[in-house]
């Protein structure tokens, strides 16, 4: 028998996995550029960055744009937007998902139950330039929202330019077009516990809320932790395409967030320098947020994302 040295072990299992590496490059590449490749860009941050200069070699400029974000007059009301938004989502869209997943899981007529999930499974794959279409035509002053409030006597607003309506607007958008797809972890969680415990519950008499409250909620506690740990590793991150298309001059003092401001001052403005230091804040408080998150749960519940 023939004893191959480490080498030549080495050579034929690289020759023997070659199809598993050659699959693997094509993620390995997306990452590498788009992902990895443009942090150079955070130079920019502490530079005066020129075009004609590059990166390495526009003057050093420190923390000067930082201190020009921190005493920008729209500093705080980016902010305050920004995490009122996302604090909006965290109570109503959060929950909503698993709350219908819930739901679901009690129904016990497949073909219905398949036919529900599919419906709302739909408007995930809508562009959100569709979805804001809709928005736009069912909020518009003869729209079908307003038609509806003056049949029952009411008057008809125009929504879209009301900007104590926009937060409204958005995170009811948004609970609609994501209920049904981001359930589908939550039905997985579900598909784990053991059924011989809702068995042993209907035996001792309890009735579907004690299921629901003593099996089912400790059942999926990990996932629904892990799943809150990532929503708060985004509260300082808005669907920016969507608030781009909804939000007008009217509505900027309540839609106006920090990818808004970044894109008016960085691409609009070619302030470069000035929109990476805001992106740069913007990634270090939501680090910082997920670090803590993920503390407090380990003390809390024993449960954590790393």
């Amino acid at each position: 028998m023939k004893i191959l040295t480490p080498a030549v072990e080495i050579k034929k299992n690289i020759r023997k996995s070659m199809p598993l590496y050659l699959m693997f490059l094509l993620p390995f590449a997306y990452f590498v550029i788009f992902h990895y490749a443009p942090m150079v860009g955070n130079l920019m941050a502490f530079e005066d960055y020129s075009i004609v200069k590059g990166f390495f070699h526009s003057p050093w400029a420190g923390t000067k744009y930082f201190r020009q974000f921190l005493t920008d007059p729209y500093f705080w009301q980016v902010v305050r937007n920004t995490v009122l938004i996302n604090l909006y989502s965290l109570i109503f869209y959060f929950p909503s998902s698993l709350i219908f997943a819930l739901l679901l899981n009690e129904l016990q007529q497949k073909v219905f139950k398949k036919f529900i999930q599919s419906i709302t499974y739909i408007p995930h794959f809508l562009s959100t330039v569709v979805v804001v279409g809709m928005l736009v035509n069912f909020l518009s002053i003869d729209g079908l929202i307003n038609e509806v409030v003056k049949l029952f006597g009411g008057e008809a607003k125009t929504f879209m330019s009301m900007p104590q309506w926009f937060r409204t607007i958005y995170v009811g958008s948004e609970i609609w077009q994501g209920i049904g797809w981001n359930s589908i972890i939550y039905l997985a969680a579900l598909t784990t516990i053991d059924p011989q415990l809702y068995e042993a519950a209907t035996m001792d008499g309890a009735n579907r809320w004690r299921k629901l409250l003593h099996i089912t909620l400790p059942g999926i506690s990990t996932v629904v932790t892990i799943m809150l740990l990532l929503t708060l590793g985004k509260m300082l991150s808005v669907g920016f395409e969507k608030i781009l298309l909804l939000y007008s001059g009217p509505t900027y003092e309540t839609a106006d967030v920090i990818q808004t401001f970044v894109y008016r001052r960085g691409l609009i403005d070619s302030d470069f320098s000035f929109a990476a230091a805001v992106g740069i804040f913007q990634s270090v408080l939501a680090f910082a947020l997920v670090i803590s998150a993920n503390q407090i749960s380990k003390k809390l519940n024993g449960s954590r994302l790393f």
